[in-house]
């Protein structure tokens, strides 16, 4: 359901760009909420949440899925861990449905999906191992890796039940802003992804922005 946001971005407590294939950390405090912004349209936002407490509690989506009775996100989506708690909410959205199924490129499924020469090419699980070394006072590791969303990015389901990696349906200016429930750690890959149209081979940034309430 596509929802205008009322927050104005000159009221932001925080405003991040990050850069195409860089990635991004941070913590969300209990009611703040993220507004993730596709600067120049298609992109794909490959994203982790954690509660920050405990970071063996994170996003899964078995249990959004099935709470929700569907497989897109989009305005008044809770999104829920593994233990069933809701870690935070769609408050607003301007592109109206955001994948929960195609999870995220790495050397490994480059490989299998497009060719042997694309296994060194950068990918998600790249930036977010580098994102976890690179920060270990999140106390994330390599187990913490698991369910994530991909923010813009169309993966519509086949008749027969699979997958196929489409056109994205955003555009410049697109956002989706998520209202935290609790403290929680946020993970982000903005994908590097060259092979399929989910960036529409072209990666390109997209801005953070937080607002305390």
């Amino acid at each position: 359901m596509l929802t205008e946001s009322p927050r104005q971005p000159e009221q932001a407590s925080r405003r991040t760009i990050v850069g195409a294939g860089d990635y991004y950390i941070g913590l969300l405090k209990a009611g703040q909420v993220l507004r993730i912004l596709d600067l120049e349209g298609n992109q794909a936002a490959d994203t982790l949440f954690f509660n920050a407490e405990d970071p063996s509690e994170r996003y899964s989506a078995t249990d959004t899925i099935r709470e929700q009775a569907g497989v897109y996100l989009t305005t008044a989506s809770q999104l829920r861990s593994n233990e069933n708690n809701v870690l935070l909410e769609i408050v607003a959205d301007t592109c109206g449905r955001h994948d929960t199924l195609g999870g995220a490129c790495a050397s490994e499924s480059n490989t299998v999906r497009y060719d042997l020469e694309k296994r060194c090419m950068h990918a998600c699980r790249d930036s977010w191992m580098l994102a976890i070394n690179e920060h270990p006072e999140y106390g994330l590791h390599k187990r913490d890796i698991s369910h994530n969303i991909n923010f813009f990015m169309n993966v519509p389901v086949t008749e027969e039940g699979g997958l196929t990696f489409e056109d994205g349906i955003s555009a410049p200016g697109k956002y989706v802003e998520l209202q935290a429930r609790m403290d929680v750690l946020v993970l982000i890959s903005n994908c590097p992804q060259l092979n399929n149209p989910c960036n529409g081979y072209n990666p390109t940034p997209i801005e953070l922005l937080v607002w305390n309430n």
